[in-house]
């Protein structure tokens, strides 16, 4: 199970259940994660990936920000994951 930031996931558990996040940062077994509602991008949630449904999606976008070191804005998450959020997970 590999992980990338851009990457659009769907948690499996916790209170979080069912909601679609984007991967800010990658680390070992953890992902950080944000949705830029309930988790901004100045305090991304640290999960575990097995509590993660990879495969959703990927935004090059975010991606091409991350990779420039450009800030990622909470309207932009947002926009990236609008799609999804009428999606079941």
């Amino acid at each position: 199970m590999e992980v990338f930031p851009g990457d659009i996931v769907c948690s499996k558990a916790g209170r979080d259940k069912s909601g679609y996040f984007v991967v800010m940062a990658a680390e070992g077994e953890y992902a950080r994660i944000c949705d830029g509602r309930r988790r901004k991008t100045d305090k991304p949630k640290r999960k575990k990936l097995k509590h993660l449904r990879l495969g959703a999606g990927h935004s090059d976008y975010i991606e091409n920000k991350l990779r420039n070191g450009e800030k990622v804005t909470n309207s932009e998450l947002r926009r990236e994951l609008g799609e999804y959020s009428e999606r079941e997970c």
